[in-house]
């Protein structure tokens, strides 16, 4: 691609590539640093050297005992699905051309929150505890074969159409779930769960989560070099080979697979794929190309930022992750559509 065919507001290549160098670079210091303040914050005092020295050890103290069973895993799965938020959320961006796009625009999240859903209402989550994140993730991609069939690998238009069809599907038989909850304390089970968060997650959920969210990253980040090109068109892109049906199906499936494992074992968490692009695409030259694995460091450091942050506001009565990011999302989301009607957005 010349630097003479580049849309308005792209950086040249040599000026995007080393802003998009140092920033990754910046975003992967604050992300290591922000894991290991993750790790050493809680009522457990702990030595980081000794932490990491005796974490995989056999004999290990009750300090180390809590934050390898409870710190460890709610560490990575903050790293993992603030990644995977990062990521889909400038993928879809993309691909849609809308930049108040998201992860749940497609429905993929709400399908996912249907069969958690699902799994507390029946009961089965009691019975069999991985129930709940299977059927989770069951809904998402039950949601990417409604979409195939519905949208029929049409236009963007009719994905995104088939999407809020799917979304308010889902949204509808969430609702009727909990007006049809056999007791409260199912339906306020539902509700929590439904906030988002990571407390009391286990290495296990890190294990049934992280296939389907590293399948789904490298889905999404293979994208990065056809959604350069249709930033100059459709009509340009396939002309430079670009499989436009192919690319849209591995933003959908990439998303399905990575979201729906994220939303399988922590609950809804909104607004990370909206928020983290844009306040990154201005850094990286607006190039796709580096504005995906860029996203991917931002919104892992948002989440552990954000998890770090619920432990310390409210260390009594923890403040759900959903509630705190949806707090800080929703004015920025209102900041977005009103510079979207003088058309600054972008």
């Amino acid at each position: 691609m010349s630097e003479a065919s580049l849309p308005s507001g792209v950086s040249s290549p040599r000026n995007s590539r080393t802003r998009a160098g140092l920033t990754f670079a910046v975003l992967a210091v604050l992300v290591t640093a922000a894991f290991a303040l993750s790790m050493a914050i809680g009522p457990a005092a702990a030595n980081l050297s000794a932490l990491f020295g005796q974490l995989t050890g056999g004999e290990a103290d009750t300090a180390i005992l809590i934050m390898r069973e409870i710190r460890l895993p709610r560490a990575l799965l903050a790293l993992l699905i603030g990644a995977t938020l990062g990521a889909s959320g400038a993928a879809l961006q993309g691909l849609l051309r809308n930049p108040l796009a998201e992860p749940g625009v497609i429905g993929i999240s709400s399908a996912a929150a249907l069969g958690a859903v699902i799994a507390l209402y029946t009961g089965l989550s009691v019975a069999v505890p991985l129930a709940l994140p299977l059927l989770a993730i069951t809904g998402a991609l039950l949601a990417v074969l409604v979409l195939q069939l519905l949208s029929g690998g049409s236009s963007v238009l009719t994905l995104i159409l088939a999407g809020v069809a799917i979304s308010s599907l889902a949204g509808a038989l969430t609702s009727l779930a909990l007006n049809l909850s056999p007791n409260p304390f199912a339906a306020q089970e539902i509700v929590f769960w439904m906030m988002g968060s990571l407390t009391d997650r286990s290495l296990v959920y890190v294990g049934l989560a992280a296939p389907f969210i590293v399948v789904g990253l490298v889905l999404l980040l293979g994208s990065a070099r056809s959604l350069e090109a249709l930033t100059l068109g459709e009509e340009a892109a396939v002309s430079m080979g670009v499989d436009l049906g192919r690319l849209r199906w591995m933003i959908v499936l990439g998303t399905a697979l990575s979201v729906g494992a994220a939303t399988a074992v922590a609950g809804v968490i909104g607004f990370v794929g909206l928020v983290v692009p844009h306040l990154l695409r201005p850094l990286v030259g607006h190039r796709p190309a580096y504005l995906l694995p860029v996203s991917a460091l931002g919104g892992a450091l948002l989440l552990l930022v954000a998890d770090i942050a619920v432990r310390l506001v409210t260390p009594g009565a923890e403040l759900k992750l959903g509630v705190l990011t949806a707090l800080v999302g929703a004015p920025f989301f209102m900041w977005l559509v009103v510079r979207s009607r003088s058309g600054r957005v972008g």
